[in-house]
């Protein structure tokens, strides 16, 4: 069994997060600058199976699409170009930034770390690899 792997996609930077083989624990993997990202994944996915990608879907409140959504939509198609036979499956990520942040508090991280945006991106991803993973159980 392969693992699932999720995406928090942004223009700057992408993070990445993956279950362990058995698919129970999700884990934050990587921060990575998204202009590298297709490459990366190209690495990643010859050494690991990954069954399934997680893509955040970026919306407002109201449930339209946000003014990001279209910079996702873009790498969605780069990523169904390059692996074809991959299974990519959508998720909500409405406020995983700001859970991402709030685990950074509860996780008794200093003020100076939680300024590190590197960090709150693989976090963003692991709560949508988490949120997935519930969703799926």
């Amino acid at each position: 069994m392969g693992r699932i792997m999720a995406i928090d996609y942004g223009t700057k930077r992408v993070g990445v997060a993956v279950t362990d083989s058995s698919r129970i624990i999700a884990t934050g993997l990587k921060t990575v600058p998204a202009k590298d990202i297709i490459s990366f994944l190209k690495k990643y996915f010859s050494k690991e199976q990954v069954d399934c990608l997680v893509l955040g879907e970026p919306k407002k409140l109201d449930n339209t699409p946000s003014d990001s959504a279209k910079y996702v939509e873009q790498f969605l198609v780069s990523l169904k170009k390059n692996f074809p036979d991959l299974k990519i499956e959508r998720i909500d990520e409405r406020f995983s930034s700001q859970m991402a942040f709030q685990t950074m508090i509860d996780s008794g991280l200093k003020k100076k770390d939680r300024q590190n945006k590197e960090l709150v991106d693989e976090i963003s991803a692991t709560i949508l690899l988490q949120s997935y993973m519930e969703k799926i159980s």
